[in-house]
Protein backbone atom coordinates (compact mmCIF):
# COMPACT_ATOMS: atom_id res chain seq x y z
CA UNK A 1 0.00 0.00 0.00
CA UNK A 2 1.75 3.41 -1.15
CA UNK A 3 2.49 5.72 2.11
CA UNK A 4 0.11 9.27 1.61
CA UNK A 5 2.09 12.22 0.65
CA UNK A 6 2.71 14.78 3.02
CA UNK A 7 -0.24 16.96 1.03
CA UNK A 8 -2.41 14.15 1.58
CA UNK A 9 -2.22 13.81 5.65
CA UNK A 10 -2.92 17.26 5.40
CA UNK A 11 -5.83 17.27 3.07
CA UNK A 12 -7.22 14.34 5.44
CA UNK A 13 -6.05 16.24 8.51
CA UNK A 14 -8.03 19.51 7.29
CA UNK A 15 -11.18 17.15 6.35
CA UNK A 16 -11.35 15.94 10.41
CA UNK A 17 -10.90 19.01 11.61
CA UNK A 18 -14.04 20.24 9.87
CA UNK A 19 -16.03 17.19 10.41
CA UNK A 20 -16.05 17.95 14.01
CA UNK A 21 -16.91 21.15 13.46
CA UNK A 22 -19.56 20.84 11.16
CA UNK A 23 -21.09 18.63 13.33
CA UNK A 24 -20.99 20.92 16.42
CA UNK A 25 -22.32 24.17 14.15
CA UNK A 26 -25.37 21.25 12.60
CA UNK A 27 -26.15 20.79 16.25
CA UNK A 28 -26.03 25.18 16.74
CA UNK A 29 -28.69 24.77 13.71
CA UNK A 30 -31.00 22.68 15.04
CA UNK A 31 -30.95 23.25 18.47
CA UNK A 32 -30.48 27.48 18.82
CA UNK A 33 -28.88 27.98 22.41
CA UNK A 34 -27.71 24.32 22.89
CA UNK A 35 -25.13 24.08 25.92
CA UNK A 36 -21.55 22.60 24.83
CA UNK A 37 -21.80 19.73 27.26
CA UNK A 38 -25.42 18.66 25.58
CA UNK A 39 -23.50 18.59 22.37
CA UNK A 40 -20.44 16.38 23.34
CA UNK A 41 -23.18 14.00 24.68
CA UNK A 42 -25.12 14.12 21.35
CA UNK A 43 -22.23 13.66 18.95
CA UNK A 44 -20.23 11.35 21.98
CA UNK A 45 -16.97 14.15 21.70
CA UNK A 46 -15.21 14.08 25.15
CA UNK A 47 -15.12 17.00 27.32
CA UNK A 48 -11.40 17.53 25.77
CA UNK A 49 -12.45 16.99 22.61
CA UNK A 50 -15.74 19.29 23.06
CA UNK A 51 -13.28 22.03 24.26
CA UNK A 52 -10.68 21.66 21.65
CA UNK A 53 -13.59 22.37 18.88
CA UNK A 54 -15.18 24.79 19.92
CA UNK A 55 -11.67 26.91 21.35
CA UNK A 56 -10.96 26.12 17.56
CA UNK A 57 -14.49 27.66 16.33
CA UNK A 58 -13.87 30.68 18.53
CA UNK A 59 -10.62 31.73 16.96
CA UNK A 60 -12.72 31.86 13.69
CA UNK A 61 -15.55 33.72 14.63
CA UNK A 62 -17.62 31.22 14.33
CA UNK A 63 -19.03 31.01 17.12
CA UNK A 64 -19.25 32.36 20.53
CA UNK A 65 -19.90 31.25 24.32
CA UNK A 66 -21.62 32.34 27.53
CA UNK A 67 -21.95 30.39 30.68
CA UNK A 68 -24.89 28.17 30.84
CA UNK A 69 -27.11 28.51 34.22
CA UNK A 70 -25.96 26.16 36.49
CA UNK A 71 -27.99 23.11 37.11
CA UNK A 72 -26.67 21.90 40.52
CA UNK A 73 -24.53 19.20 39.25
CA UNK A 74 -21.73 18.36 37.00
CA UNK A 75 -18.95 20.82 35.90
CA UNK A 76 -20.06 24.15 34.69
CA UNK A 77 -20.59 24.64 31.06
CA UNK A 78 -21.46 27.27 28.05
CA UNK A 79 -24.14 28.10 25.83
CA UNK A 80 -22.74 28.11 22.48
CA UNK A 81 -24.15 31.03 19.80
CA UNK A 82 -23.33 32.38 17.01
CA UNK A 83 -20.51 35.16 17.11
CA UNK A 84 -21.37 38.49 16.77
CA UNK A 85 -18.33 38.96 13.94
CA UNK A 86 -19.42 35.65 12.11
CA UNK A 87 -20.84 34.67 9.28
CA UNK A 88 -24.29 35.21 8.21
CA UNK A 89 -26.83 34.99 4.90
CA UNK A 90 -29.14 37.01 3.56
CA UNK A 91 -32.97 35.83 2.74
CA UNK A 92 -35.50 36.71 0.54
CA UNK A 93 -38.97 35.96 0.65
CA UNK A 94 -40.82 37.26 -2.51
CA UNK A 95 -44.62 36.74 -2.04
CA UNK A 96 -47.79 37.55 -4.56
CA UNK A 97 -48.13 41.04 -2.82
CA UNK A 98 -45.05 41.88 -0.63
CA UNK A 99 -41.53 40.94 -0.22
CA UNK A 100 -39.30 40.96 2.89
CA UNK A 101 -35.43 40.82 3.16
CA UNK A 102 -33.66 39.54 6.41
CA UNK A 103 -30.37 38.02 7.96
CA UNK A 104 -29.50 35.12 9.60
CA UNK A 105 -26.48 34.20 11.47
CA UNK A 106 -25.62 30.09 11.92
CA UNK A 107 -28.15 29.35 14.14
CA UNK A 108 -30.40 29.85 11.25
CA UNK A 109 -32.75 32.37 13.10
CA UNK A 110 -33.70 34.63 10.10
CA UNK A 111 -34.33 38.37 11.51
CA UNK A 112 -36.20 40.81 9.07
CA UNK A 113 -34.42 43.94 8.17
CA UNK A 114 -36.63 45.35 5.03
CA UNK A 115 -40.15 44.52 3.87
CA UNK A 116 -43.02 46.05 1.48
CA UNK A 117 -45.52 45.57 -0.41
CA UNK A 118 -45.14 45.60 -3.98
CA UNK A 119 -45.64 48.87 -5.36
CA UNK A 120 -46.40 47.01 -9.54
CA UNK A 121 -46.94 43.54 -10.47
CA UNK A 122 -43.96 44.39 -12.75
CA UNK A 123 -40.90 42.57 -12.44
CA UNK A 124 -38.37 44.84 -13.14
CA UNK A 125 -39.40 47.18 -10.13
CA UNK A 126 -40.03 44.32 -7.91
CA UNK A 127 -36.75 42.86 -8.26
CA UNK A 128 -35.61 46.28 -8.25
CA UNK A 129 -36.96 47.61 -5.44
CA UNK A 130 -35.44 43.88 -3.60
CA UNK A 131 -32.24 44.13 -5.20
CA UNK A 132 -31.64 47.71 -3.29
CA UNK A 133 -32.78 45.84 0.24
CA UNK A 134 -30.51 42.98 -0.51
CA UNK A 135 -27.29 45.53 -1.53
CA UNK A 136 -27.99 47.53 1.72
CA UNK A 137 -28.20 44.98 3.68
CA UNK A 138 -24.83 43.94 2.12
CA UNK A 139 -23.06 46.87 2.50
CA UNK A 140 -24.09 46.66 6.37
CA UNK A 141 -22.81 43.73 7.78
CA UNK A 142 -19.39 43.21 4.47
CA UNK A 143 -17.39 39.96 4.15
CA UNK A 144 -19.59 38.44 7.09
CA UNK A 145 -22.65 37.81 4.37
CA UNK A 146 -21.57 34.56 2.58
CA UNK A 147 -24.84 33.85 0.58
CA UNK A 148 -28.31 34.90 -0.42
CA UNK A 149 -31.18 32.94 -0.77
CA UNK A 150 -34.34 33.78 -2.66
CA UNK A 151 -37.81 31.80 -1.49
CA UNK A 152 -40.63 32.83 -4.30
CA UNK A 153 -44.12 32.19 -4.80
CA UNK A 154 -43.09 30.51 -8.60
CA UNK A 155 -42.31 27.47 -10.19
CA UNK A 156 -38.41 27.09 -10.05
CA UNK A 157 -36.14 24.64 -12.95
CA UNK A 158 -33.12 24.17 -12.58
CA UNK A 159 -32.83 26.82 -9.91
CA UNK A 160 -34.39 29.69 -11.92
CA UNK A 161 -37.88 31.11 -11.81
CA UNK A 162 -39.78 29.88 -14.78
CA UNK A 163 -42.72 30.81 -13.77
CA UNK A 164 -45.21 32.30 -11.33
CA UNK A 165 -48.97 32.06 -12.05
CA UNK A 166 -49.94 34.36 -9.00
CA UNK A 167 -47.40 37.33 -9.68
CA UNK A 168 -48.78 36.73 -12.96
CA UNK A 169 -44.90 36.21 -14.40
CA UNK A 170 -43.24 34.13 -16.69
CA UNK A 171 -39.48 33.21 -16.98
CA UNK A 172 -37.48 35.90 -14.80
CA UNK A 173 -34.22 36.32 -13.95
CA UNK A 174 -33.35 36.93 -10.72
CA UNK A 175 -29.38 37.08 -11.07
CA UNK A 176 -29.62 40.96 -10.41
CA UNK A 177 -30.41 40.19 -6.23
CA UNK A 178 -27.13 39.16 -6.14
CA UNK A 179 -25.16 42.36 -4.65
CA UNK A 180 -21.52 40.86 -5.33
CA UNK A 181 -21.15 38.73 -8.51
CA UNK A 182 -19.08 35.54 -6.51
CA UNK A 183 -21.51 35.54 -3.66
CA UNK A 184 -23.59 32.36 -4.39
CA UNK A 185 -27.32 33.09 -5.26
CA UNK A 186 -29.85 30.26 -4.37
CA UNK A 187 -33.62 30.50 -5.52
CA UNK A 188 -35.54 27.87 -4.41
CA UNK A 189 -39.99 27.76 -4.15
CA UNK A 190 -41.55 29.02 -1.10
CA UNK A 191 -43.76 26.14 -0.09
CA UNK A 192 -40.80 23.68 -0.97
CA UNK A 193 -38.66 25.67 1.39
CA UNK A 194 -40.94 26.09 3.99
CA UNK A 195 -41.75 22.34 3.91
CA UNK A 196 -37.85 21.91 4.76
CA UNK A 197 -37.90 24.37 7.52
CA UNK A 198 -41.32 22.36 8.85
CA UNK A 199 -38.76 19.21 8.73
CA UNK A 200 -35.56 20.32 10.30
CA UNK A 201 -36.71 22.65 12.73
CA UNK A 202 -40.48 22.72 12.93
CA UNK A 203 -43.71 20.60 13.65
CA UNK A 204 -42.08 17.62 11.39
CA UNK A 205 -38.71 17.64 12.99
CA UNK A 206 -37.43 14.35 13.28
CA UNK A 207 -39.72 12.12 11.29
CA UNK A 208 -38.32 10.72 8.13
CA UNK A 209 -40.67 11.36 5.29
CA UNK A 210 -43.00 14.86 6.02
CA UNK A 211 -45.45 15.63 3.80
CA UNK A 212 -45.80 19.65 3.77
CA UNK A 213 -49.17 21.20 1.95
CA UNK A 214 -49.94 24.98 2.11
CA UNK A 215 -52.10 27.17 0.52
CA UNK A 216 -51.67 30.85 -0.09
CA UNK A 217 -52.66 31.79 -3.95
CA UNK A 218 -52.95 28.06 -5.02
CA UNK A 219 -51.69 24.88 -3.23
CA UNK A 220 -48.07 24.30 -2.76
CA UNK A 221 -45.91 21.95 -0.67
CA UNK A 222 -43.46 18.92 -1.12
CA UNK A 223 -42.72 16.10 0.32
CA UNK A 224 -39.35 15.83 2.53
CA UNK A 225 -37.22 12.83 3.58
CA UNK A 226 -34.74 13.05 6.10
CA UNK A 227 -34.74 17.05 5.75
CA UNK A 228 -34.52 17.26 2.11
CA UNK A 229 -36.82 18.32 -0.21
CA UNK A 230 -38.02 15.89 -3.24
CA UNK A 231 -37.70 18.62 -5.88
CA UNK A 232 -38.13 16.09 -9.19
CA UNK A 233 -35.04 15.91 -12.36
CA UNK A 234 -35.64 19.86 -12.45
CA UNK A 235 -36.40 21.06 -9.24
CA UNK A 236 -39.84 21.89 -10.27
CA UNK A 237 -41.29 19.53 -8.20
CA UNK A 238 -44.16 19.61 -5.47
CA UNK A 239 -46.35 21.94 -7.62
CA UNK A 240 -49.16 20.11 -6.28
CA UNK A 241 -51.47 22.69 -6.88
CA UNK A 242 -51.38 21.76 -10.64
CA UNK A 243 -52.60 18.33 -10.04
CA UNK A 244 -55.80 17.62 -12.18
CA UNK A 245 -58.10 17.24 -8.83
CA UNK A 246 -60.41 20.57 -9.68
CA UNK A 247 -63.20 21.36 -12.77
CA UNK A 248 -61.69 19.98 -15.71
CA UNK A 249 -63.63 22.95 -17.38
CA UNK A 250 -61.93 25.98 -15.48
CA UNK A 251 -58.43 26.87 -17.18
CA UNK A 252 -55.65 27.85 -14.45
CA UNK A 253 -53.43 30.95 -15.27
CA UNK A 254 -50.95 28.13 -15.47
CA UNK A 255 -51.83 27.51 -18.90
CA UNK A 256 -53.63 23.76 -17.67
CA UNK A 257 -57.33 22.53 -17.10
CA UNK A 258 -59.09 21.45 -14.17
CA UNK A 259 -56.02 22.33 -11.32
CA UNK A 260 -56.62 21.80 -7.71
CA UNK A 261 -55.22 25.53 -6.86
CA UNK A 262 -58.63 26.42 -8.25
CA UNK A 263 -60.75 24.39 -5.82
CA UNK A 264 -59.61 25.36 -2.74
CA UNK A 265 -58.61 29.17 -2.25
CA UNK A 266 -59.97 32.12 -2.20
CA UNK A 267 -60.50 32.46 -5.94
CA UNK A 268 -62.62 29.14 -5.31
CA UNK A 269 -64.92 30.78 -2.14
CA UNK A 270 -65.60 33.90 -4.31
CA UNK A 271 -66.90 31.79 -7.34
CA UNK A 272 -68.95 28.99 -4.99
CA UNK A 273 -70.70 32.62 -3.75
CA UNK A 274 -70.81 34.25 -7.67
CA UNK A 275 -68.83 36.60 -7.11
CA UNK A 276 -65.86 38.04 -9.27
CA UNK A 277 -62.08 36.67 -8.78
CA UNK A 278 -60.18 38.60 -5.47
CA UNK A 279 -57.21 40.29 -6.86
CA UNK A 280 -55.77 39.08 -3.69
CA UNK A 281 -57.13 35.16 -3.07
CA UNK A 282 -55.10 35.13 0.25
CA UNK A 283 -56.76 38.36 1.69
CA UNK A 284 -60.48 37.56 0.10
CA UNK A 285 -60.06 33.96 2.10
CA UNK A 286 -59.09 35.38 5.29
CA UNK A 287 -62.06 37.96 5.19
CA UNK A 288 -64.60 34.96 3.84
CA UNK A 289 -63.72 32.59 7.42
CA UNK A 290 -64.28 36.02 9.09
CA UNK A 291 -67.38 36.13 7.83
CA UNK A 292 -68.67 32.30 7.58
CA UNK A 293 -69.71 32.38 11.23
CA UNK A 294 -72.68 34.61 10.52
CA UNK A 295 -72.98 34.04 6.73
CA UNK A 296 -74.66 30.41 5.75
CA UNK A 297 -73.87 31.20 1.86
CA UNK A 298 -69.86 31.93 3.02
CA UNK A 299 -70.77 29.09 5.36
CA UNK A 300 -71.36 27.02 2.66
CA UNK A 301 -68.71 28.21 0.06
CA UNK A 302 -66.35 27.89 2.75
CA UNK A 303 -67.24 24.43 3.25
CA UNK A 304 -67.09 23.30 -0.24
CA UNK A 305 -63.36 24.38 -0.35
CA UNK A 306 -62.78 22.37 2.85
CA UNK A 307 -63.74 19.48 0.97
CA UNK A 308 -61.81 19.95 -1.91
CA UNK A 309 -58.51 20.50 0.01
CA UNK A 310 -59.49 17.19 1.89
CA UNK A 311 -60.40 15.15 -1.02
CA UNK A 312 -56.69 16.36 -2.04
CA UNK A 313 -54.58 15.66 0.99
CA UNK A 314 -56.31 12.20 0.81
CA UNK A 315 -54.76 11.81 -2.50
CA UNK A 316 -51.43 12.78 -1.60
CA UNK A 317 -51.48 10.43 1.80
CA UNK A 318 -52.19 7.56 -0.31
CA UNK A 319 -49.16 8.66 -3.06
CA UNK A 320 -46.44 9.44 -0.32
CA UNK A 321 -46.94 7.63 2.61
CA UNK A 322 -45.83 10.05 5.06
CA UNK A 323 -45.58 9.89 8.72
CA UNK A 324 -47.12 13.41 9.30
CA UNK A 325 -48.71 16.29 7.22
CA UNK A 326 -47.96 19.74 7.94
CA UNK A 327 -50.31 22.47 6.99
CA UNK A 328 -49.30 26.11 6.12
CA UNK A 329 -50.66 29.66 5.39
CA UNK A 330 -54.32 29.64 4.68
CA UNK A 331 -54.56 25.68 4.64
CA UNK A 332 -54.60 25.59 8.69
CA UNK A 333 -57.56 27.79 8.81
CA UNK A 334 -59.28 26.29 6.45
CA UNK A 335 -59.43 23.37 7.55
CA UNK A 336 -60.56 24.60 11.18
CA UNK A 337 -63.34 26.88 9.17
CA UNK A 338 -65.10 23.55 8.18
CA UNK A 339 -63.57 20.97 9.98
CA UNK A 340 -66.20 18.05 9.51
CA UNK A 341 -66.23 18.54 5.34
CA UNK A 342 -62.39 18.57 5.58
CA UNK A 343 -62.38 15.16 8.26
CA UNK A 344 -64.79 13.66 5.30
CA UNK A 345 -63.19 14.04 2.43
CA UNK A 346 -59.99 13.39 3.87
CA UNK A 347 -61.52 10.17 5.24
CA UNK A 348 -63.22 9.27 1.69
CA UNK A 349 -60.61 9.39 -0.07
CA UNK A 350 -58.01 7.55 1.90
CA UNK A 351 -57.13 4.04 0.71
CA UNK A 352 -59.16 1.73 3.48
CA UNK A 353 -56.58 0.18 5.03
CA UNK A 354 -54.95 3.57 5.98
CA UNK A 355 -58.76 4.73 7.48
CA UNK A 356 -57.45 3.59 10.94
CA UNK A 357 -54.27 4.88 11.43
CA UNK A 358 -53.62 8.01 9.05
CA UNK A 359 -50.78 9.99 9.50
CA UNK A 360 -51.79 13.13 11.98
CA UNK A 361 -52.43 16.08 10.19
CA UNK A 362 -50.94 19.26 11.73
CA UNK A 363 -50.45 22.88 12.04
CA UNK A 364 -47.33 23.80 10.21
CA UNK A 365 -45.24 25.12 13.48
CA UNK A 366 -43.19 27.84 11.67
CA UNK A 367 -46.57 29.67 10.34
CA UNK A 368 -45.80 32.56 7.92
CA UNK A 369 -41.95 32.18 8.64
CA UNK A 370 -41.47 29.02 7.08
CA UNK A 371 -40.34 30.18 3.41
CA UNK A 372 -37.76 32.54 5.02
CA UNK A 373 -36.61 29.65 7.36
CA UNK A 374 -36.26 27.59 4.46
CA UNK A 375 -34.65 30.32 2.41
CA UNK A 376 -32.19 31.02 5.59
CA UNK A 377 -31.55 26.94 5.55
CA UNK A 378 -30.33 26.51 2.01
CA UNK A 379 -28.24 29.38 2.12
CA UNK A 380 -26.56 27.80 5.32
CA UNK A 381 -26.21 24.58 3.72
CA UNK A 382 -24.24 26.46 1.34
CA UNK A 383 -21.95 28.06 3.97
CA UNK A 384 -21.25 25.14 6.25
CA UNK A 385 -19.29 22.96 4.40
CA UNK A 386 -15.36 22.13 4.12
CA UNK A 387 -15.27 24.47 1.11
CA UNK A 388 -17.29 27.08 2.75
CA UNK A 389 -15.39 27.06 6.00
CA UNK A 390 -12.01 27.22 4.32
CA UNK A 391 -12.99 30.49 2.67
CA UNK A 392 -14.31 31.65 5.45
CA UNK A 393 -11.40 30.83 7.34
CA UNK A 394 -8.91 32.21 4.81
CA UNK A 395 -11.32 35.03 4.91
CA UNK A 396 -10.52 35.46 8.59
CA UNK A 397 -6.94 35.27 8.42
CA UNK A 398 -6.29 38.06 5.77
Amino acid sequence: MATPTGRARSVRARDARWRGALAVLDEMRRRPGVTRADVARRLALSTGSATEITARLRELALLSETPAAASGRGRPTTVLNPHPDGPLVIAVDLRQEDWRCAAAEIDGRPGVLEEARHGSRDPDQVIGAIAGAVRRVHDRFGGRVRAVAVAVAATVRHGAVVQSATLGWDAVDLTGLAPDPGLPLIVGNDATLAGAAEARYGAAAGIGTALHVTIEVGVGGTLVVDGLPIEGATGAGGEFGHLPLGDPALRCPCGALGCWDLAVDGRAIARHLGEPPPRDPRSYAQAALARAQGDAAVRTAVGRAASGFGRGVAGLINAFDPGIVTLGGFAGPLRGAAAEEFAAALTDGLMRFRRAEPPPVVAAALGGDGALHGAAAIALDRVLTEEGLNAWAADHAA
